[in-house]
C-alpha cells in the first residue's frame, strides 16, 4: 500500500454463482506492530512485523498458528486482536451488502451501474481540467531532512502539464529515496497526485472512484522518496506526500488561483513517551495527537485553524481526558497559537499549542517535519509560523532540538514537553484585509496588537479599540513591494 507497517489490510473475495465478482477490503492502523521504539530507523526490518499476502482464514477457519505469530510480535496483543476482529467483521459486512445488491438487482445491472458511475465521474473530471488554461506549471518546496542526516533538506519539485481535457503530473524530480524513515511507496506518491487533481477538478462530486482519475497521467519513476523500494524505511510515510499535494497547488496557483490554497502545517506532530509507570509498575506507550494545525487561506476565505493535516482526514485531535486516562501525563495547555497564521487579505489558519507534563519518568521521541520550512503564502500573502517542539524542564530551563526530530530524550517527572503546530499561509496582500477584520482578529486573540500593526498597518489602543487616525497614517505610509508585501 506504499505506507508503513502499522497498516494491516484484510481482503475478502466475493463470489456469485462460482465467480469472483468483487473484493471487500479494510485497511486500519494498528497502534503497535513491533519494531524499535525510539525514533530513528534506517530500514523496513527495524519497523515491525512484515507479512506477505497470506490466507489468515482457510476454508472458513482462522489460521491460529499465523494469528499467534502476529500476537507474539506486537506489544499490545489484546488491542491488536481487537483491531483484527473489527477488520474481519467489516469485510464480512461488505460482502453481505454487496451480495444483497446482486440478489436485488442482478449481476449485470450492478456491474453496469458501476461502469456508469466511472464514466460519469470521468466526464466531470475532464470538464474540470478543460477549464484550466493549457500550459506547463512548476513549483518547488523542501522538507527538513530524513531524520538521520539532520539539516540535509529534501527537495520536492513538481511539474503539471495541462493539455485540453488531460493533465500530467510529473513527479520525477522529487528527491531520490532517503536513508531515513521518511520514504513512502509508489501508491502513496500516486495518491498525492490524485488528491490534488481531485481537489482542482471535481472536489465535491462523489463517490470518488477510478473514473475520477482517467484524465490524469502520473509520471513517477521508482526510487523516489514517494516511490521508494525495499528495504527503505517508511515509518513516517505519510509526511512527504502532504507537502507534494501542497506543492501541486502551489504550481497551479498561477493558472487557477481561485482553486488553489496556500501552504498548511503539513505534519501530524507525532510524539511518543514510553516507559514504566512508577505508580502502577506497568509499561506504557503514550501517544498524544495527532495535533491539528493551520491550513492555508484561499482567494475568498481565511484558513481553518487547529485542523488535522491533509493526509489524515480520518484522524482527529485527541481529547485531553482520553490521553490522560491512557498515560501518566497532565495536559497543561491546549490552545491556539496567536500570530501563527500567515498575514494576508485572507489570513491563514492558526496552529495549536499542547503542553504535556509527565507524572513519571519517560523516554521521549518526536518525528516532526517542516520546522524551518514554513507554510507559504500565495498572491502576496505572508508565510505562516512553522512547526516547533521544545522541552521545559522542572527547574524552568528550556531545551529545543535543531529540528523537530528527537530520537531519544529522557524526561523526568514534572518535565513538560510542548508541541506547537504551524499555521497556514496567507492569501493576498495583508493591506487589503479590512481593518475591522484585523481588529476582530486581535480581540479574539488570533493576532497580536504588534502583528496587527507590523503586518496589516492597523493600530489599536490599550483597550483594543481601533485607532483610526494611527491606522490611516500607517497604511498611507506603507510601500507596496513587487512581491505584494509591504513595509513602512
Amino acid at each position: 500500500m506504499g505506507s508503513h507497517l502499522n497498516h494491516f489490510i484484510f481482503t475478502l473475495p466475493i463470489f456469485w454463482e462460482g465467480e469472483i465478482v468483487a473484493f471487500a477490503s479494510s485497511m486500519a492502523h494498528w497502534q503497535d506492530v513491533g519494531g524499535v521504539l525510539r525514533g530513528a530507523t534506517q530500514d523496513i526490518y527495524s519497523e515491525g512485523i512484515q507479512l506477505p499476502i497470506v490466507k489468515i482464514f482457510k476454508r472458513g477457519e482462522q489460521d491460529r498458528e499465523l494469528t499467534d505469530v502476529i500476537r507474539m510480535n506486537v506489544r499490545f496483543p489484546d488491542l491488536a486482536m481487537g483491531d483484527f476482529r473489527a477488520q474481519v467483521a467489516s469485510i464480512k459486512t461488505g460482502e453481505r451488502r454487496f451480495l444483497e445488491l446482486l440478489r436485488r438487482y442482478g449481476k449485470d445491472a450492478v456491474r453496469e451501474s458501476i461502469t456508469r458511475i466511472y464514466e460519469q465521474s470521468e466526464r466531470l473530471a475532464r470538464a474540470g481540467v478543460a477549464t484550466i488554461p493549457d500550459g506547463v506549471y512548476e513549483a518547488e518546496s523542501f522538507m527538513d531532512d530524513d531524520g538521520i542526516t539532520h539539516g540535509k533538506r529534501i527537495p520536492i519539485r513538481v511539474r503539471v502539464t495541462v493539455d485540453g481535457e488531460d493533465m500530467t503530473i510529473d513527479l520525477s524530480e522529487v528527491s531520490r529515496q532517503v536513508g531515513g524513515y521518511y520514504n513512502s511507496g509508489e501508491t502513496a506518491g500516486r495518491s498525492a497526485a490524485e488528491v490534488a487533481f481531485k481537489c482542482v477538478t471535481s472536489p465535491l462530486w462523489m463517490p470518488i472512484n477510478h473514473g475520477s482519475f482517467r484524465p490524469l497521467q502520473i509520471v513517477l519513476p521508482p526510487g523516489r522518496v514517494i516511490s521508494a523500494t525495499r528495504p527503505a524505511a517508511m515509518r513516517m510515510w505519510m509526511t512527504i506526500p502532504m507537502t507534494v499535494v501542497d506543492t501541486i497547488f502551489k504550481a497551479l496557483a498561477e493558472a487557477i488561483p481561485e482553486r488553489s490554497i496556500a501552504g498548511h502545517h503539513a505534519d501530524l506532530m507525532s510524539s511518543h513517551t514510553y516507559g514504566v509507570d512508577h505508580r502502577t509498575g506497568r509499561f506504557f506507550f503514550g501517544f498524544v495527537g495527532p495535533l491539528g494545525g493551520g491550513w492555508g487561506a484561499k482567494h475568498n476565505e481565511d484558513g481553518i485553524s487547529g485542523t488535522i493535516c491533509l493526509n489524515d482526514g480520518d484522524t482527529h485531535n485527541s481529547p485531553v481526558e482520553a490521553s490522560e486516562a491512557k498515560s501518566p501525563i497532565v495536559n497543561e495547555e491546549f490552545s491556539l497559537v496567536n500570530d501563527s497564521g500567515g498575514a494576508g487579505k485572507y489570513r491563514g489558519g492558526l496552529g495549536l499549542r499542547r503542553a504535556i507534563r509527565m507524572l513519571t519518568p519517560a523516554s521521549f521521541t518526536t518525528r516532526i517535519e517542516r520546522t524551518p520550512w514554513a507554510p507559504w503564502g500565495l498572491a502576496g500573502g505572508n508565510d505562516a509560523i512553522p512547526n516547533k517542539v521544545y522541552v521545559r524542564r522542572a527547574d524552568g530551563t528550556f531545551e529545543q532540538p535543531p529540528n523537530g526530530k528527537i530520537d531519544l530524550m529522557q524526561l523526568a517527572a514534572s518535565d513538560t514537553y510542548v508541541l506547537e503546530s504551524g499555521g497556514g499561509g496567507g492569501f493576498g496582500d495583508p493591506l487589503d484585509r479590512p481593518v475591522d477584520a484585523v481588529a476582530r482578529d486581535v480581540r479574539l486573540g488570533y493576532v497580536s496588537t504588534e502583528a496587527a500593526r507590523s503586518d496589516y498597518g492597523v493600530a489599536l489602543d490599550h483597550e483594543l479599540n481601533l485607532d483610526q487616525t494611527e491606522t490611516a497614517r500607517l497604511r498611507a505610509h506603507r510601500i507596496r513591494q513587487p512581491d505584494g508585501n509591504a513595509e513602512e
